[in-house]
């Protein structure tokens, strides 16, 4: 039996990947039970040994526009004390939620104003999973306070606008893209400045 070491397979490949290079069932099992190779989530492997969030490892797999927002985006930006239970995920509109077996929430984001204060983290070399910016993530939290309250947003403001980096008026330049936001973010303003 022919080793899978002899295939160039990327660092992540899903089942299909190894089926479409000519690589058998039998192969790709017995290099996994070897350890030459791990189970990152179904029919998706891994060469052995990689380090990193295999949650968000199979997200950034299964969907490369994939973007954390709302809570987890703001517990990256240190704007929340929350852990959130759930990985919050959005994609676009017209894109549909892979199925996956990280604990995620995934949320739909309106395309146009989807890239707005969206940047790339590395999960591993080589995949990266989009990210809102603190900004962006203060947005969203206002823009959808009648699904997680108003207590979240403001908070997540306070601590951002206690950052020597914080501008209220850059905020508020993106704000211009959300109507909805525009409003109920400048009476925060006003009562925390």
């Amino acid at each position: 039996m022919t080793s899978i070491a002899e295939y160039e397979l990327p660092v992540i490949f899903s089942h299909a990947d190894a089926a479409r290079l000519g690589i058998s069932d039998r192969q790709l099992y017995a290099s996994r039970d070897a350890g030459f190779i791990e189970t990152l989530a179904r029919g998706i492997y891994m060469q052995a040994g990689l380090h990193g969030d295999l949650d968000l490892l199979e997200i950034a797999f299964r969907a490369p526009i994939a973007t954390l927002c709302l809570s987890t985006a703001l517990a990256r930006h240190g704007l929340t004390d929350d852990i959130p239970a759930l990985i919050n995920v959005a994609l676009p509109r017209d894109r549909r939620a892979p199925r996956c077996s990280a604990p995620i929430t995934w949320h739909r984001f309106d395309h146009e104003t989807f890239d707005i204060d969206r940047t790339e983290v590395d999960v591993i070399p080589g995949y990266q999973i989009g990210l809102y910016g603190p900004k962006r993530c203060i947005i969203d939290a206002f823009r959808l306070r009648h699904l997680y309250g108003t207590d979240p947003a403001i908070s997540a403001l306070r601590r951002w606008l206690r950052s020597p980096a914080a501008h209220p008026s850059d905020l508020l330049d993106i704000a211009q893209n959300f109507p909805v936001v525009e409003a109920p973010l400048h009476q925060a303003l006003e009562f925390l400045l």
